[in-house]
């Protein structure tokens, strides 16, 4: 470039004018303007498929194993010095293979066990004092609690709750079943979340509530998790990063009050809760509970006349986390971001939950370590995320994106996520519909460990309903959520196995997943490759890989739900044609994809094109995002316009993201 720019000089300064210097200065300019900020491919690197394929056949099921072993040798609770180590494990692992690296620090509010005991009194004048642990770990393991339960005691009769869903509630009123100043007895697994169940048995009354997991799990592990409400993050910089000497608000602030529950709540082994819900008198079990009721002992749902004696003593305190990153920066477009995120932190030694996905992601800049060896530099930045404090609420990735969130609404291509990179057999993947087509293209290059030798994973998903098993992110259990729901990134979230026993136990070891989740570790192999070749894509092709007509189709599947749904008063007519107009927007974004594809590398004016191209198809996204979320409980009355005004902003949304997709101005 420099050698052109002189020529240009010379060449001009033979024949010096006015006019031939105006025109110097202007051509300069612009072939600085280019070089800039669309720099000319390098000569000397690679196709990047050879780099996918060096990545896949540098796989390494014995380093993941080893990996993982070394990263679930001790508990490692958020907050806690284990915690700090395992840090610092993963920030030396970046760092011995070249990469460069950053931490973020934040101060938060987690909560900690103090004490708590629980005792059954039965009808016939015996009593039973549960063992509240697993018995594993020397003392290492955190005793089975629910953080940012509040402390509390009760001395009454326990009642069945089942889910301890609205459904639930009403047919233990209409059997004449008073909750109200009982001890619920409640099961995980009818589609609530721990503090949901918690919250609803606390409107109806009750004193405390324990929790347990039933079905496939070992009847001695007790599932510790959080028990907070009302989004996600930290609860005392709701909207903004909690760093050290930043705002913070206080524990008696209205805000923050609403976050936590009025009653305590812990977990209960499904060993103990089998013992109380036997012994249960009262009102018969209703039909409905009978059939997915794992215990044939259970007959009565109370209350009484068994007695539970529940005391838990907890603590909120500050505790400074750290988030972990590499930046392997970027060739040709560096202020372009694909992220790769995992959260480190874990309620005991997590080696399903999170640890099979840290090891992922230690394996995956291992290899990429070799790429950069290789010759490889990928034309837009990855960044490696390892966050912390996840299981308190997402806190870590929320705290992070909440600082960052101006850069990350402009700069992010994708976030790729994967918790718990495996928990059994079979993958499952949700996503952003843009990145369907992506995600099926990349798991027909990988092998599927759980089929003959030489079957794909994307085989075996056709067979089974190809597109239709992706499913999508309105989930807010992991580090995409705040990724799709705050920042408008694409994000992906993949793992093996539906559903594993040990979930949050004490029993989520090593020893374990190599028992039982991945002996070999070829799922880990899989997840990694599919998790890496994916970003490779979104970093290295020139236009980025979306497809936005998969996301027209899937608006219009909802459409068509909704017209089943919805009173015929309501009209649909805005949410349709704002649909129909996304799509014909969308299929002209592919159309453009096209072309350019065909012409690039011919000019520096194609690379501008390309660039603008991707800066829409960066945003679209965004135009989703609806500042206001969505509405609480409607009274019947306003019931039809408040519904008629939720298509409208949701009509807006998709005319949002239309205008982003083909640049237009309103």
């Amino acid at each position: 470039m420099l050698q052109f720019r002189l020529k240009l000089v010379r060449a001009f300064a033979a024949k010096p004018s006015p006019l031939v210097a105006f025109v110097t200065v202007i051509v300069i300019g612009v072939v600085g303007f280019y070089s800039l900020h669309f720099p000319f491919r390098s000569a000397t690197s690679l196709d990047a498929s050879h780099f996918g394929h060096v990545f896949l056949s540098s796989s390494s099921n014995a380093t993941i194993s080893n990996y993982l072993r070394a990263l679930t040798m001790h508990p490692h609770l958020a907050g806690t010095k284990p915690a700090s180590l395992t840090a610092r494990y993963v920030l030396n692992h970046f760092t011995a293979l070249g990469l460069r690296t950053s931490t973020a620090k934040h101060r938060v509010l987690l909560s900690y066990p103090l004490r708590s005991s629980l005792s059954a009194h039965f009808g016939d004048g015996s009593s039973l004092e549960f063992q509240l642990g697993e018995g594993e770990g020397n003392g290492e393991v955190v005793a089975p609690y629910h953080a940012y339960s509040p402390s509390g005691s009760a001395w009454a009769a326990a009642v069945f709750v089942n889910y301890g869903r609205e459904e639930d509630f009403r047919l233990l009123a209409a059997a004449g079943v008073r909750v109200a100043g009982s001890v619920a007895v409640a099961r995980t697994g009818g589609g609530l979340g721990r503090g949901a169940v918690v919250e609803a048995a606390e409107r109806h009354g009750a004193a405390a509530v324990v929790v347990f997991k039933e079905g496939d799990t070992w009847p001695r592990g007790f599932e510790r998790g959080h028990v907070m409400r009302g989004g996600i993050g930290d609860p005392l910089s709701p909207g903004w990063g909690g760093v050290v000497g930043g705002e913070s608000l206080g524990l008696d602030d209205s805000e923050v009050l609403r976050r936590f529950p009025k009653i305590p709540s812990m977990p209960l082994s499904s060993e103990a809760a089998e013992r109380i819900l036997a012994s249960l008198g009262g009102a018969p079990l209703p039909l409905d509970w009978r059939g997915t009721l794992k215990s044939s002992k259970v007959t009565n749902v109370g209350p009484g006349p068994t007695i539970l004696n529940f005391t838990y003593q907890g603590e909120m305190k500050m505790a400074t986390i750290e988030n972990v990153f590499a930046i392997i920066k970027g060739r040709e477009e560096s202020d372009r971001h694909v992220l790769l995120g995992n959260h480190r932190d874990a309620w005991t030694y997590g080696a399903v939950d999170p640890n099979s996905g840290t090891a992922a992601l230690l394996d995956i800049a291992r290899r990429y370590a070799i790429l950069l060896r290789l010759g490889w530099t990928p034309r837009r930045t990855i960044i490696l995320c390892s966050w912390d404090a996840e299981e308190f609420g997402m806190i870590g990735s929320t705290e992070w994106i909440e600082q960052n969130l101006v850069n990350l609404r402009s700069k992010a291509v994708a976030y790729l996520n994967v918790d718990c990179a495996v928990q059994g057999s079979g993958f499952f993947a949700g996503s952003t519909p843009q990145l369907d087509d992506l995600l099926l293209d990349t798991i027909k290059k990988v092998k599927d460990p759980d089929s003959d030798e030489g079957t794909t994973i994307y085989q075996n998903w056709a067979a089974g309903g190809g597109k239709s098993n992706i499913q999508r992110l309105s989930r807010v259990d992991s580090d995409f959520a705040p990724f799709v729901q705050h920042a408008g990134v694409p994000s992906i979230d993949m793992y093996y196995g539906k559903d594993y026993p040990v979930y949050h136990t004490a029993f989520d070891s090593y020893n374990w997943m190599t028992e039982f989740g991945d002996p070999f570790f070829l799922r880990h192999v899989a997840v990694t490759g599919i998790w890496g070749l994916l970003a490779l894509r979104l970093a290295d092709d020139s236009i980025i890989p979306f497809n936005y007509v998969s996301y027209a189709d899937q608006l219009q599947v909802y459409n068509d739900i909704l017209s089943n749904l919805l009173d015929k008063k309501i009209s649909l007519h805005p949410l349709t044609a704002s649909i129909q107009e996304f799509a014909s927007a969308a299929k002209e974004a592919n159309e453009e994809s096209k072309k350019l594809r065909l012409q690039e590398n011919s000019d520096h004016f194609v690379d501008m094109k390309i660039r603008a191209l991707n800066d829409r198809l960066m945003l679209t996204e965004k135009g989703f995002l609806d500042v206001d979320g969505l509405r609480g409980r409607q009274c019947e009355k306003e019931r039809l316009a408040a519904i008629q005004h939720e298509l409208w902003r949701v009509a807006r949304a998709i005319q949002r993201a239309t205008s982003a997709l083909r640049g237009d101005l309103a």
